[in-house]
């Protein structure tokens, strides 16, 4: 960590001289941002502005910009001058050309696009492309140098910001939130993020509030309330807020430079003071908030209508430019008001002092190489994740909490990873059965403690247990943490993944594009999310927590960064845990309910299982018969821990009461088995799915979640009309565990029924099998509704040995 020497009094003022480079170098990023609008060619007005030169489409949005690139210009004042370690995150990612015009000004973009080079030429290349087909979107986009926020799905700025700030001691995480976004329900949590951030070993987050006072068509709340209340409510929030305000520029540059110089030096003195004393408290760390018009130094009236300082300055300010000659004069006037004449040179670059107000190298923000953070990542040291299996001498004949070796095994990744590895969930790391990290690692808490967190709580300055009740907030922090090169394993209720679906999407969207299309952005480590407390073990919570669907959000993504495993058992779920935390440019689900479960394959079996992701369970079967074809009669299959203790239960009752059916059993670990090859990675081939699956035979297929998702599967496989797939339909209460499997029709019960109908043999010839089994689900559902619990026979079921 570096310790960097910063003025505790009142800064010096800007010079004349200062104040002058500072303001052109602002004029030249606005010049580009509006160019990157409007223009397709004539990029520097060498010549009178014509129709030709403006694109047909007018995409982009203005408004925000000039406020986030006065920031930009004077946070580079402070690196150059301090030598300071900063990124930049846009939390009006739509804004990006505030982003990107700084980006090329510095020469990143020149850099890593070469075509869009500093020249007249490149500079018509980097406007054409700017929402433009073949080129880039309008928001700050993977392939935007410096962004590790997309920002077009407003809310999660704060927490990327701090998730970067994490075990990064020397960093400065500079994050500019917009005053819409931050009416959003993720972002106001995220202000919460503060009582998480530990002096000593984290970074810091400088949260800038831009209030330019509107949305897309409407005032922002906090633009609308007093100094007062506004001021109180960030004290209330636990920052310290200091007020830049104005529309006169040369105003707004004076205080912006001795406000933000001011915040980095309490920032210093903060992390200083704990560094020194090596005690680590809640620091009342500082914020702007920088109250500038909408769509500034951009045209004030168009029509008889204003625009700056309105709403109408959100996108693009002046329309039907190529048509409207008088529309055409007015955007000419106000792209030569910036007097770009002065700013570029006879080539088209930016001029040489300006150039040099820039930072150099990997202090440029577009090329801090934390933005990139693949670039920074290390593997983890891991454990041989064989070390933590479950004895298993016989399948199905001994229970264990799934989870809780899985528990283990992230104990010793966080003892061995004590700097890049974090685990992240909502309040629930002992509910889940994972409470084992507490050996090594409380929770992250730097808020007031008080006697009572001594006995059991956990709670510690230096935890690496990430909790809060905002899977938004977590979700945001892991991404940061992950996308600055670090690990992290998120783990939460099913039900409430839900919570982070957009989250989720916008997460796999990133990655898809930089795999696929931003080769300049290495590998990151892969987002890991455990779902436990699943749907079918809803006990006392009921039908509000049963919900399996997050798994349908997932199959919808990209097939090259998506993985879903369902893992039956404990040793199953320490060898995908394994392959996750060792995998990269991915998002992988796993679930795995917390609950005892019954064990069913020893380490070296769960192994081999794993490795295929779908595989035939030859003791559960007995279409296997030496000599003769393993030709079976039906194939039960399943995939998850209780509907594979069910269709396993249901096998048991067929091969005794027909003892001359062939039946065959396939589990799956890897749902993405089921899908053809050609749409994901992990998909069997047509031959290797007719051999476990038989093209002829019924198949009954007990799922985990809905069941018209393992249909969206195979959907192009041959004769699908032979799966029949059960499993959750949105039956259930407060119900035992049989009886949610029998309203949902899952149970060993109502399989051997489908099987009885669907083969053959046995339609004619197991009437009574088939009244007895109708009698155990009356007699089954009457039992749980006198007892409130399942019978013995049922709690107690054991594979025969």
């Amino acid at each position: 960590m570096t310790d960097v020497a910063l003025p505790v009094s009142e800064p010096l003022p800007l010079s004349h001289d200062e104040l002058a480079a500072l303001d052109a170098w602002w004029r030249a990023c606005n010049y580009l941002a509006a160019g990157m609008i409007y223009l397709l060619d004539n990029p520097l007005l060498r010549e009178p502005l014509a129709p030709q030169h403006i694109k047909e489409r007018l995409l982009g949005h203005w408004g925000s910009d000039p406020g986030m690139t006065m920031l930009y210009v004077h946070l580079n004042r402070l690196i150059k001058k301090y030598d300071l370690d900063v990124i930049f995150v846009a939390g009006p990612g739509h804004g990006a050309p505030a982003v990107l015009a700084p980006a090329y000004l510095e020469g990143t973009y020149s850099e890593i696009y070469p075509d869009k080079s500093e020249d007249i030429e490149g500079l018509r290349r980097f406007f054409r492309q700017f929402s433009f087909p073949g080129g880039i979107g309008s928001h700050a986009t993977p392939e935007t140098p410096g962004s590790i926020h997309e920002g077009g799905e407003l809310g999660y700025s704060l927490s990327h910001a701090h998730g970067a700030a994490f075990d990064n001691p020397d960093l400065i995480v500079a994050a500019v939130v917009g005053d819409g976004e931050a009416e959003t329900g993720p972002l106001a949590a995220s202000w919460h993020s503060n009582k998480f951030i530990n002096p000593i070993r984290d970074g810091a987050v400088l949260p800038i509030l831009h209030l330019n006072g509107y949305k897309i068509a409407n005032p922002t709340i906090l633009a609308r309330i007093s100094h007062e209340e506004l001021d109180h409510l960030f004290r209330g929030y636990g920052w310290t807020p200091h007020f830049v305000e104005g529309d006169d520029p040369e105003t707004v540059h004076r205080a912006l430079a001795a406000t933000l110089e001011r915040c980095i030096a309490d920032i210093k003195a903060i992390q200083r003071e704990a560094r020194t004393s090596g005690v680590a408290t809640r620091a009342r760390w500082p914020m702007i908030v920088l109250r500038t018009p909408k769509g500034w130094t951009g045209p004030h009236v168009l029509d008889g209508h204003a625009i700056e300082g309105s709403w109408r300055a959100h996108q693009v300010p002046i329309g039907d430019v190529v048509r409207n000659p008088a529309h055409l004069a007015q955007l000419e006037a106000w792209l030569r008001s910036y007097r770009p004449d002065e700013l570029f040179d006879a080539d088209g670059r930016l001029r040489a002092d300006l150039r040099a107000l820039a930072p150099q190298g990997r202090r440029r923000m577009s090329a801090n190489p934390v933005t990139n953070g693949g670039l920074l990542r290390r593997e983890l040291r891991l454990p041989d994740f064989r070390d933590y299996a479950v004895p298993v001498e016989h399948p199905g004949h001994s229970r264990a909490d799934t989870t809780r070796p899985l528990g283990a095994l992230l104990r010793d990744v966080m003892r061995a990873n004590p700097t890049n590895f974090r685990v992240f969930g909502p309040d629930e790391t002992a509910s889940n059965r994972l409470d084992a990290i507490y050996e090594v690692s409380g929770k992250t808490w730097m808020a007031q403690m008080i006697p009572q967190d001594a006995d059991g709580g956990f709670l510690s300055v230096d935890g690496r247990v990430m909790e809060i009740l905002s899977e938004h907030t977590l979700e945001g922090w892991l991404e940061g943490y992950l996308l600055t090169g670090r690990h992290g394993f998120f783990a939460t209720y099913e039900a409430f993944a839900h919570v982070i679906d957009s989250m989720f999407n916008q997460h796999a969207k990133w990655l898809d594009i930089s795999r696929r299309e931003v080769p300049w952005r290495a590998p990151v480590s892969a987002l890991n999310i455990l779902l436990s407390s699943t749907v079918w073990r809803q006990d006392h919570n009921g039908f509000s927590h049963q919900d399996p669907g997050f798994l349908d959000v997932v199959t919808n993504k990209s097939s090259a960064v998506t993985r879903i495993f369902l893992p039956p058992d404990a040793n199953c779920l320490l060898v995908v845990a394994d392959e996750c935390l060792r995998s990269s440019d991915r998002i992988n689900v796993i679930v795995a309910d917390k609950q005892s479960h019954l064990q069913y394959l020893s380490m070296d079996e769960a192994i081999r299982h794993c490795a295929k992701g779908i595989g035939i369970w030859s003791w559960a079967g007995n279409d296997d018969q030496g000599s003769e074809p393993d030709q079976p009669d039906v194939v039960m299959a399943s995939c998850g821990d209780v509907p594979t203790l069910e269709a396993l239960a249901a096998t048991e009752i067929l091969r005794r009461e027909f003892p001359n059916l062939r039946v065959r059993f396939v589990n799956v670990v890897d749902l993405f088995c089921l899908a053809p090859p050609e749409e994901h990675p992990s998909g069997l081939s047509d031959a290797d799915f007719d051999s476990l699956f038989t093209p002829d035979k019924p198949v009954i297929f007990n799922f985990h979640g809905y069941p018209w998702l393992i249909h969206k599967l195979i959907y192009r496989r041959s004769n699908q009309s032979r799966v029949h797939v059960r499993g959750y339909k949105e039956q259930g209460s407060i119900n035992t565990p049989l009886e949610l499997a029998i309203i949902n029709q899952v149970d060993r019960y109502n399989l051997v029924i489908d099987v009885i109908d669907r083969v053959p043999q046995l339609r004619s010839a197991a009437a009574y099998v088939k009244e007895r089994m109708k009698n155990e689900i009356i007699d089954q559902t009457q039992y749980a509704h006198r007892h409130g619990i399942d019978r013995p026979e049922v709690r107690d079921w054991l594979w025969p040995a």
